[in-house]
């Protein structure tokens, strides 16, 4: 466990962790960067308040004012719901936010790399970033990718998002020694496509499964993380057809307006949300809260051993 004056544990966090309670970390982009007010706060509160009804503390992470706070109190959660600018932190930008005095929202990448310094083994979010389409051409990679092959975390969520190249993530996945392990399924998840024809590692049936795969990379001293994917449910998801056509036309006004980098993922999301008349965010919603389920569960197993 890191210790910095530049690191802030809420006591819940800090008693849990010296206690050797069930943590579940939690990102905070999509509070800042993901969705819009109110629905951002309200999820967030949602998330943690469904994490303590089975007995886990949740640990959202964010940094708010020059400092890596690890649990957020409501005022925290209201600045990142409600404040306009703030940064998307990967984890190459912490020490710039910091630096800068700076609040932002973390992604999979930050998150999952502070979770794991601070001792946090489990980490539920909606979607993956990933390989962009064109990515083999453009090298628009997510660092939510190289985290995963370098950070001892599991990573719990619905697959890469749906705007991203799957077959070309799970290449680079499989390239980087990263495990995908399919939680009841034999093939990945697509965010909110649901199923996809592209196989898993390894389908996993119960918590005590992924639980065991767990201890076996801990005792074999391998590097790096597991993805476990959940898919949403059917009755949930887009399909290709609704899904392709406003991801088309998002990625044409993203070109019109030369959005890029770090601000392609969340202009894409809510062009998408909008086409679809508010679907695909529905789905988004209903996924995060399923996979914060499996993911304590993953938390509350693996404490006990």
């Amino acid at each position: 466990m890191f210790n910095s004056s530049y690191i802030v544990f809420s006591d819940k966090i800090r008693h849990a962790l010296d206690n050797k309670r069930p943590v579940l970390a939690l990102e905070s982009s999509v509070i800042a960067q993901g969705l819009p007010y109110p629905v951002n706060m309200e999820l967030a509160e949602k998330l943690e308040d469904l994490a303590e009804s089975l007995d886990v503390t949740p640990a959202t992470i964010a940094i708010i004012n020059g400092k890596i706070k690890i649990g957020l109190n409501r005022s925290d959660i209201e600045k990142l719901a409600t404040e306009q600018g703030l940064f998307k932190v990967s984890k190459r930008d912490i020490p710039l936010v910091i630096a800068r005095e700076g609040s932002g929202g973390t992604t999979v990448a930050s998150t999952s790399f502070i979770a794991s310094k601070a001792g946090i083994k489990v980490f539920a979010t909606g979607g993956i970033g990933g390989v962009h389409t064109g990515g083999e051409n453009t090298f628009d990679i997510s660092a939510d990718l190289t985290e995963l092959s370098q950070t001892d975390t599991v990573v719990v969520s619905a697959g890469p998002k749906s705007i991203i190249d799957l077959k070309l993530t799970l290449e680079y996945l499989e390239t980087h020694s990263v495990p995908v392990i399919g939680y009841k399924t034999d093939t990945c998840p697509h965010f909110f496509l649901g199923h996809s024809k592209y196989p898993v590692s390894m389908k996993a049936d119960t918590v005590d499964d992924i639980v065991k795969i767990m201890k076996l990379k801990e005792k074999l001293s391998l590097q790096g993380g597991i993805l476990v994917v959940n898919p949403l449910k059917e009755e949930y998801c887009l399909s290709e057809n609704e899904f392709t056509d406003a991801h088309t036309k998002a990625l044409q006004e993203a070109r019109e307006k030369k959005i890029a980098g770090n601000k392609i993922t969340p202009f894409l999301l809510e062009k998408i949300n909008m086409i679809t008349s508010g679907k695909s965010q529905k789905a988004n919603l209903i996924l995060l809260e399923e996979n914060v389920k499996l993911a304590s569960e993953i938390s509350k197993t693996y404490s006990k051993i």
